[in-house]
């Protein structure tokens, strides 16, 4: 009686074990990253992922245990039946595809178990078909609790792969997924092996040899590595187009389409070294550059227009930065230009002087000569802040006082500009509530007539008596109001309350009342009409009066 599993090696050629232990590391480790990968795709590349990575597991299944054989020194002839042979390759392919499958159709749920099993389950199918291909000289009897022990191992390991596989706890979780893979191979076979024992009878004739070792050999180790071949290459595809998207939707971060530059993220991305952990040791100036007049160029001659003055600003100021210089778009016409190693304003306005002039050069475009200014905040790191939303605020700061000084500016950023911002902004707050409030009134102004001296009308004044600030003066508020559009219901409740005011005068005289340019956008007539109605005010005794704004706009 001899017993398969005495496998000491004297009775193998460890050649042909060597080469099956490869396969099965090597297919096992292909297996599972391509299993990863499927779960990774939708669509018709993971229904190519899966038809790989089933092709491969079935392939290293059966090329392990063929290979096996074929190193083992059977006493007597041995042969191996074609037909069951290749049924054995189709079942491990098949068994696999469908636990592959299954293991991939949920993201959670003991559907991830089970397909892991049912791959553990064709590894057992392929083994004892392929056992029942080979033909040996002797009466062969198989003991059962062996052959379920050989079961059990392949389904547990199975479902281990695809445990580790669809549930990483580490990035080590994908070794361990193929080590389950192996164990899965290797326990069933060595299992099944030793369930198996073989009487050696006198006489008895083995079937010719259908096909030699040699050519088994070449026929498996062949066609195994040109599956294996295949698979890793569609593999490194895969990941390279995963890398490259990647690479692709960090680029759209960072950079600005239009001009190449970083944006607003990559801009964040490249102040982050040098500011790291508040470093006030590194030196360096954030410039806020607003193009001037660009508006004027994209109402007048298109975006097109607007665009190629973008792009070509941001390619001269591009090609002239020095070593520790760059340059981002952070919005529609504005930039910020960063250089490091700067130790004395003086530096930073001459830094701020060259990029002005660069801005200022006249841009051709389609036989034109299009020209924008610029105004520039400058803040400085480590005085005017350490990290770089600070530096970025408050570059922004003294680039819209440069802006209010007129177009061309240079500012820098001081402190008091800090203070004049939250005044604003507290005001804006304030001017929100000031309707509903009622602190709003109007004063009422004497118009004469020039030759007689005579009361002709008076013209309404709006005033804010604010109940903290006081009296606030208009020419701190209609701006505002005019930029929040509050101005509209602003505008409004003037001209209800003045034409209210004057239908209760015991004399005809005219009333004036101011519009601001935005009222003229939001169907004046109708509102004026509604008005008169309201009040009762004659129509002859109202005056509207436009400014010279308001009539250019």
């Amino acid at each position: 009686m001899l017993t398969i599993l005495s496998c000491l090696p004297a009775d193998h050629d460890l050649r042909y074990v060597a080469a099956a232990l490869l396969v099965c590391v090597l297919g096992s480790i292909l297996s599972m990253r391509l299993l990863a990968r499927v779960r990774r795709n939708t669509g018709l590349r993971r229904f190519h992922l899966l038809f790989l990575a089933g092709l491969v597991a079935g392939g290293t299944v059966w090329t392990t245990h063929f290979a096996a054989i074929l190193g083992y020194d059977s006493p007597g002839s041995r042969s191996f039946e074609a037909g069951l042979t290749f049924a054995s390759l189709g079942l491990a392919v098949l068994f696999s595809w469908l636990g592959f499958y299954v293991t991939t159709r949920t993201q959670r749920g003991p559907l991830i178990e089970i397909g892991g099993a049912m791959f553990g389950f064709g590894i057992a199918a392929m083994h004892y078909t392929g056992m029942s291909a080979l033909n040996l000289d002797g009466i062969r009897t198989w003991h059962a609790p062996a052959i379920w022990l050989s079961l059990v191992l392949a389904m547990g390991f199975g479902a281990v792969a695809a445990n580790r596989i669809a549930r990483p706890v580490t990035r080590f979780c994908k070794y361990g997924g193929s080590l389950a893979m192996v164990l899965a191979i290797l326990s069933l076979h060595f299992t099944g092996m030793a369930a198996l024992t073989l009487v050696p009878m006198a006489g008895a004739e083995t079937p010719a040899q259908a096909l030699s070792d040699s050519v088994m050999l070449i026929s498996i180790v062949t066609g195994i590595g040109l599956i294996m071949a295949m698979a890793a290459s569609a593999y490194m595809i895969d990941m390279q187009a995963a890398q490259e998207a990647v690479e692709g939707y960090r680029q759209l971060a960072l950079q600005d389409p239009l001009t190449g530059l970083p944006n607003r993220n990559g801009l964040g991305a490249r102040l982050a070294p040098p500011l790291a952990e508040g470093d006030e040791t590194a030196h360096l100036v954030v410039l806020a550059i607003d193009l001037d007049r660009f508006k004027d160029i994209n109402d007048a001659h298109g975006h097109a227009a607007g665009d190629a003055v973008l792009k070509t600003v941001a390619e001269r100021v591009a090609a002239s930065l020095q070593p520790g210089e760059f340059l981002a778009r952070i919005g529609g016409d504005e930039f910020v230009a960063v250089k490091s190693e700067i130790f004395a304003r003086t530096e930073a306005a001459k830094f701020a002087e060259r990029m002005r002039a660069l801005v200022l050069m006249p841009v051709e475009w389609e036989e034109r000569s299009l020209s924008v200014g610029c105004s520039i905040g400058i803040a400085l790191h480590p005085e005017h802040g350490l990290t770089s939303d600070e530096l970025l605020s408050r570059a922004d700061l003294a680039m819209y006082r440069a802006k209010s000084l007129g177009q061309g500016k240079i500012c820098t950023y001081e402190p008091s500009m800090d203070e004049a911002s939250r005044r604003r902004a507290e005001l804006a707050i304030d001017l929100k509530r000031a309707l509903v409030r009622d602190e709003f009134e109007l004063h009422y102004q004497v118009q004469n007539d020039t030759q007689s001296g005579e009361i002709i009308g008076f013209e309404a004044l709006l005033r804010w008596n604010h109940p903290v600030k006081g009296r606030v003066p208009p020419n701190d508020f209609i701006p505002m109001a005019e930029q929040t559009g509050l101005i509209v219901d602003i505008g409004d409740w003037v001209l209800r309350t003045a034409c209210a005011t004057a239908a209760t005068w015991s004399q005809p005289f005219k009333v004036a009342v101011n519009v601001a340019p935005m009222q003229l956008n939001h169907d004046l007539p109708r509102r004026v009409a509604e008005v008169l109605r309201e009040t009762g005010l004659a129509p002859g005794r109202l005056e509207i009066e436009l400014t010279e704004t308001g009539i250019i706009a």
